[in-house]
């Protein structure tokens, strides 16, 4: 209701009986009642704030994306409500209009939008400022596919490129190898005493060579593109085959492993050669970082009825902050000889099993990797007209 309208019923509230002035200010309640009930059926959120930045209203949207108590949020200031909003940046003079975006971690990490724009009204030709009226809005699945279609972008760059590298560095790396070894030969025949330093050398080459070898192999893994052949398999029993190709290397390593693995958990459909390679990544991250005096690698599996979940931990040397946001970044490593795709690998594969990887790490007090995968492949539900029924297809 305008304030026209009530100007006008102000000064002529002397003339009308009891009955009118019921009326009217029944009307008014109505219509204060109509908008509060659109407001409470949006979305997105929306507080009235005074020229102090004192909330007046906020909807229940509001109050759920910043785990505000409705009943106790009007008549206190915004920024002690909600603490990291700087107010005062808001409202600088000149300022009409500011939208920003902003992540909240309580009562749950989310991105949020907001648009504040000022509320002023025209009085005899002098506009009055009378608050300011904030609208949010959620974007965190936004962010989100965002991110994916940014992810899924370099997938597709690093795709054409690993197609340039295997042409262009894996035949001649294959020259190199025949050539190296018919050197191998002639040097074989060559008196011991005449050998010299020969032996030596071609041995370091060999090995650099193997190395390039071994990366450019890793590195079309990691991005190569494949379906996995999905048959009923243990996890654990993956776990523990893995381990033990690995038993030679932790034990000259002094690491112990902690297995505590649930015995109860049932056959899943994998792809039993490429879940292999993703433990051996995995265990081989783990492990790299641990001290060899004390080293701990704890490996556990749990299961629900829909998801089984593999976490393996260690108390190593942990991620520093910096390297926790380029964790699946090719050739991004926190170890000086790493290529950085180990983890690369390994999300692609739990990914293309329909499952998440989870990485939890402190620096100096180590680092949690979870998989996430669920127990059977996906099934699509089609639905009656009407939802009559759920067939399962």
């Amino acid at each position: 209701m305008d304030s026209g309208f009530i100007e006008k019923l102000l000064s002529r509230l002397d003339r009308l009986g009891p009955r009118q002035v019921q009326a009217l200010v029944d009307r008014l309640v109505r219509e204060k009642g109509f908008l509060e009930s659109v407001f409470e059926a949006l979305r997105e959120g929306v507080l009235i704030l005074d020229t102090d930045g004192v909330v007046t209203f906020l909807n229940r949207a509001a109050s759920g994306f910043f785990g505000l108590d409705p009943g106790e949020a009007p008549g206190r200031k915004l920024d002690t409500l909600v603490r990291g909003l700087d107010w005062e940046s808001f409202i600088r003079p000149g300022r009409q209009a500011v939208s920003r975006d902003l992540e909240i971690f309580y009562p749950e990490n989310r991105f949020l939008n907001f648009y504040l724009a000022p509320i002023a009204e025209d009085l005899e030709g002098t506009e009055e400022h009378l608050g300011y009226v904030m609208l949010v809005r959620d974007i965190t699945e936004t962010r989100r596919q965002t991110e994916q279609a940014i992810e899924s972008e370099k997938l597709s760059a690093l795709t054409l490129l690993a197609a340039g590298v295997a042409h262009e560095i894996g035949n001649p790396l294959n020259s190199l190898g025949i050539h190296l070894q018919l050197l191998q030969r002639k040097i074989d025949k060559l008196p011991e005493a005449d050998r010299g330093d020969f032996a030596q050398h071609l041995s370091t080459a060999q090995s650099e060579i193997g190395r390039l070898d071994t990366l450019l192999q890793e590195f079309l893994q990691a991005i190569r593109p494949s379906s996995p052949q999905r048959e009923p398999a243990r996890l654990n029993t993956l776990v523990r085959e893995t381990l033990a190709t690995l038993e030679p290397e932790l034990s000259s390593r002094n690491i112990k492993v902690n297995l505590e693995l649930d015995d109860d958990l049932p056959a899943m459909p994998l792809d039993a050669s490429q879940f292999r390679q993703a433990l051996f990544n995995l265990f081989k991250n783990a492990y790299q970082a641990l001290d060899s005096s004390d080293g701990k690698l704890t490996v556990t599996s749990r299961f629900t009825d829909y998801e089984a979940t593999l976490t393996v931990e260690d108390n190593g040397s942990g991620i520093s902050p910096e390297m926790m946001g380029s964790l699946f970044e090719p050739f991004r490593s926190g170890k000086k000889t790493g290529t950085g795709l180990g983890l690369l690998i390994v999300r692609r594969i739990v990914r293309e099993h329909g499952g998440e990887i989870e990485v939890e790490s402190e620096e100096g007090r180590g680092t949690r990797v979870t998989l996430f995968l669920p127990r059977s492949e996906k099934r699509v539900r089609l639905l009656e007209d009407h939802a009559k029924s759920v067939i399962e297809v």
